[in-house]
């Protein structure tokens, strides 16, 4: 039990980091292309308060969010499909983000709760969780 236990952390953290540097980032890109955000994807601006660069932080938060997603598709009964890690992706992270990330970080949340920039969070964050779970998804074949 502890060994399967072992084995879904690690590929939820590896699914959690491929989802942010493939599918998070990707889908940066294109709003960024669009003009829709106004900062570029795969910042390697050291992030506070160690300095690590910032798409490497989000791959580590995308891992760790990976991991819950993946515990959720695998206890959960009809948890693992792909609309489901969508919304996880989507809601959680986004919500974690605006009421406890952005006050820790000195920041006002009831700035960030209009709509424009929940929409634009549940997309980002939604491609991620749905590219975490398809990557979880690929793991588990290749495992197979």
């Amino acid at each position: 039990m502890a060994r399967q236990t072992g084995k879904l952390v690690v590929i939820g953290f590896i699914a959690g980091a491929i989802g942010v540097l493939v599918f998070h980032q990707g889908v940066i890109l294109v709003m960024y292309l669009l003009g829709l955000l106004p900062a570029a994807p795969y910042s390697m601006r050291a992030t506070m308060p160690f300095g690590v660069p910032q798409v490497l932080s989000s791959a580590f938060w995308g891992g760790l969010w990976g991991i819950a997603l993946v515990w959720l598709m695998t206890t959960v009964r009809a948890a693992d499909r792909l609309w489901v890690a969508l919304l996880f992706g989507g809601v959680l992270p986004t919500l974690v983000g605006i009421l406890v990330v952005t006050p820790l970080k000195g920041g006002d949340p009831v700035a960030r709760l209009q709509f424009a920039m929940l929409l634009r969070g549940f997309i980002i964050n939604g491609a991620w969780g749905f590219g975490a779970a398809l990557a979880y998804r690929i793991a588990q074949r290749l495992r197979r």
